[in-house]
């Protein structure tokens, strides 16, 4: 993997400024890439959830909220969302949609590209990883690749941590279901809006 491999061309700005359903299902088979330090870890995302904004109970942006914590998520798409959940863990959200819209999608799992032995130390792992490890949920994936609140805002199209052209995955490949933890959101709990590759074992569980 060299830096001419097309692979690596960072997507467009253009690309997250459309319908979030969309933008989650062509996520998948995209690359999150993290240069720290020298080093180069990549991710091909394998699951995603989408979250449509003040009309969807389960968003942070549910009934137009806006807080110091979510301010980002209404920035234009392309950029990161990251939050602290549980005391516990960091989420990564690529945001979608145009100022104020307040959507993005939900970066649930990844299936390592380059950079797994220092994904491994990130993560603790004393042991070769098995699938799903390393970053088969959205907190082990942000541990996975150093990504924390100091990302929240970055822009998803330069700089450290960026999501790249990937091989996008066939529509056939794409399995869909309900979202996970979010139980509390009535009937929005049931959208069919958790997006992941069928039968990839680095999926979060339960896979789809």
């Amino acid at each position: 993997m060299t830096r001419s491999d097309p692979r690596l061309r960072t997507l467009p700005v253009g690309f997250y400024r459309r319908d979030t359903e969309r933008v989650a299902r062509e996520l998948l088979g995209r690359w999150l890439v993290r240069r720290a330090g020298g080093e180069r870890l990549a991710l091909r995302i394998v699951e995603t959830e989408a979250y449509l904004g003040a009309p969807d109970r389960a968003s942070h942006a549910w009934g137009g909220r806006r807080t110091a914590r979510n301010e980002s998520l209404y920035l234009p798409g392309g950029h990161a969302y990251v939050y602290f959940i549980y005391g516990m863990h960091h989420c990564l959200n690529a945001v979608t949609g145009e100022p104020g819209a307040g959507s993005a999608v939900l970066i649930r799992a990844g299936e390592p590209v380059a950079g797994a032995e220092g994904m491994a130390a990130r993560r603790g792992l004393g042991r070769p990883p098995r699938p799903g490890d390393l970053a088969g949920g959205p907190g082990r994936l942000c541990h996975a690749l150093g990504i924390d609140r100091a990302l929240d805002g970055a822009a998803l199209w330069r700089g450290e941590l960026v999501i790249a052209a990937g091989e996008p995955a066939p529509r056939t490949e794409i399995a869909a279901g309900p979202r996970i933890g979010v139980a509390y959101a009535g009937e929005a709990a049931e959208w069919p809006l958790r997006f992941a590759l069928r039968g990839n074992p680095h999926v979060s569980r339960p896979r789809l």
